[in-house]
């Protein structure tokens, strides 16, 4: 049985926060001990009713300083612009050894560095966390150690995979598996719509997509084929399929998903850059 996690201060429980804190309380997972700040009283106290040690910052100045205090692992779920703030904020009451784990897009482990002498583990987590099928990259700043590189992957693998990367990969990882839900959701969308103006009821329409985008995933998993591959498979010479899959080639769907990411990519270094 591998040993327990530290204890673990969760300063914001937004939708980051709260899939990182689903995954430490999950049955299968040992933690010493974990504490949660949250922005309002009515998101503390539903907390607490779960046996969660919660406060909120809204009628709670000292909220932040209390999490953190005691804290060998400190996970910053605020949102980008707040980070240095925060941190410059609870720096008294922040152990120097403890690790901070920031999973806000575009600030730097450097930028974090210049605030607090803490090792940092910047990390980039996706929504599929929620359910523990979350990807997560993660980069190690200057002062962290492989020890505590090893500690925030132990943590991030409650929900899911981890990627250790070279920070100067991360944004680049954030405009994929970061970003990537929501372009599986709109392709979801936009077939729906295709099915519903084929006379489908919506509800029908709804269920005969996700379930096949669920289906065609959980295949390609199971089997562990090359996509190309199980296309090619489905895609009968002079067929429906590929007929259809002829018109979205001509969509040039390579260069389309090239400049949506590529633009993803840009905004990142904006955030890095705070505008």
């Amino acid at each position: 049985m591998s040993s327990p996690l530290p204890s673990i201060a969760i300063v914001g429980t937004g939708s980051m926060g709260g899939a990182i804190l689903a995954g430490l309380r999950r049955p299968d997972v040992a933690v010493e001990g974990v504490r949660v700040t949250t922005r309002t009283e009515a998101s503390a106290a539903a907390l607490r009713a779960q046996g969660v040690e919660a406060r909120a910052i809204e009628h709670d100045s000292a909220a932040n300083d209390w999490v953190v205090e005691g804290a060998r692992v400190v996970v910053l779920g605020v949102k980008p612009l707040q980070i240095t703030g925060l941190l410059a904020e609870i720096e008294q009451e922040l152990d120097p050894r403890a690790l901070v784990v920031s999973v806000a897009a575009g600030v730097t482990t450097a930028s974090m560095e210049a605030v607090v002498p803490n090792p940092v583990v910047r990390a980039m987590p996706n929504t599929p966390s929620l359910i523990r099928r979350g990807v997560t990259g993660i980069s190690a700043g200057s002062r962290a150690d492989r020890s505590e590189l090893a500690l925030a992957t132990a943590l991030f693998r409650t929900v899911g995979t981890v990627i250790e990367l070279p920070e100067s990969q991360i944004d680049a990882l954030s405009t994929v598996s970061g970003s990537g839900p929501a372009y599986v959701f709109l392709l979801i969308e936009e077939f729906t719509r295709a099915a519903q103006s084929l006379g489908f009821d919506d509800d029908v329409a709804r269920l005969m997509v996700q379930e096949t985008f669920l289906g065609a995933t959980l295949l390609l998993e199971s089997t562990g084929a090359d996509p190309e591959e199980l296309r090619r498979r489905v895609t009968s010479p002079k067929g429906t399929t590929e007929r259809a899959i002829a018109v979205l080639q001509e969509a040039d769907l390579a260069e389309v998903f090239e400049r949506a990411t590529a633009a993803a990519l840009a905004r990142a270094r904006e955030l890095a850059a705070g505008t």
